[in-house]
């Protein structure tokens, strides 16, 4: 890709960035994203009073556009806002992130030359960077299907043609949050697409809040979900079960083995516990019985 064939797909590129109780630091990150990019929408879900103050000081000064949602809708309604705000604003691709996420130099330049080199691109929906975490340096693996590109990888980070959500839909609201990343990969590969991924693209991002554990010598480093979110995870994992497990039967399989690893973790080395284990299997339930969108904690719950 050339310079000026870079510079088209820019001006054509609307990064999308939903917020949660942003800090300060999340707000200062808001230049460096655009410094990439012809335009930002960010979409905040239900944050206090001062901080979508810091949002609009902020909007001011950048130019972004800030959608203000009163209470916070879930991560996937608020990703679809800003892909439905994108398209009517004529963009051609959209770049998704996490408020936490941080882009490295040339991010943009080699996601696109991700795409411009690959032999199928037409059938490209989505492309994903190398995810690094920025406290320990570790570079995420990948399970990879035949076509050399991941079988899932996470929603921030992702460049997506916005011809995509014609034909293969939105974000499942449903989901509320957690899951929805994979399970619009697994979407994309049911529609017959392809996804692909750079090599040299690193976005720094961190899942959950992982620490160090041991025991019996053994190392591992659980995320540290708080008790809510491990509801939501357990529930959504099993939605994506029952849906993809007769197109992707190895695929999903590979992935509930994953999951029994990452959840003994866990149960292993997190504190709450208990509070962790009632929602994991209150989560597994209702999503057994097909019980989704956003659920009401109790004291019994959260």
């Amino acid at each position: 890709m050339d310079a000026e064939q870079q510079a088209q797909a820019v001006r054509g590129l609307c990064a999308v960035m939903v917020t949660y109780h942003p800090s300060a630091a999340i707000v200062g990150n808001l230049p460096k994203v655009l410094a990439q990019v012809e335009g930002l929408v960010v979409i905040d879900n239900g944050s206090t009073d001062d901080e979508i103050m810091a949002l609009r000081s902020s909007q001011q000064k950048l130019g972004f556009h800030l959608i203000q949602n009163k209470e916070n809708l879930g991560i996937a309604e608020a990703l679809n806002q800003g892909v439905r705000w994108a398209k009517s604003a004529g963009y051609s691709w959209v770049l998704l992130l996490d408020q936490d996420s941080h882009l490295t130099d040339h991010f943009v330049g080699s996601m696109l030359a991700t795409w411009e080199i690959h032999p199928q691109r037409e059938r490209i929906a989505s492309i994903h960077p190398s995810y690094v975490d920025p406290d320990t340096g570790t570079r995420q693996k990948m399970r990879r299907a035949r076509d050399g590109g991941p079988v899932v990888s996470l929603t921030s980070g992702a460049l997506i043609p916005v011809w995509v959500f014609d034909k293969v839909g939105l974000f499942s609201s449903n989901y509320f949050i957690d899951y929805v990343d994979h399970e619009y990969c697994f979407r994309i590969r049911a529609a017959g697409y392809l996804i692909a991924d750079s090599t040299t693209a690193v976005l720094l991002h961190s899942a959950g809040h992982p620490q160090g554990s041991s025991i019996w010598g053994f190392e591992f480093r659980p995320t540290h979900h708080n008790a809510i979110r491990r509801y939501y995870i357990s529930r959504n994992r099993v939605a994506v079960y029952r849906t993809y497990f007769a197109v992707f039967p190895s695929w999903i399989a590979r992935s509930m083995y994953d999951d029994l690893r990452e959840t003994i973790k866990c149960f292993l080395g997190e504190e709450d516990r208990g509070r962790k284990a009632r929602n994991f299997l209150r989560g597994t339930w209702d999503g057994l019985t097909g019980r989704m969108g956003k659920r009401e904690f109790g004291s019994g719950l959260n």
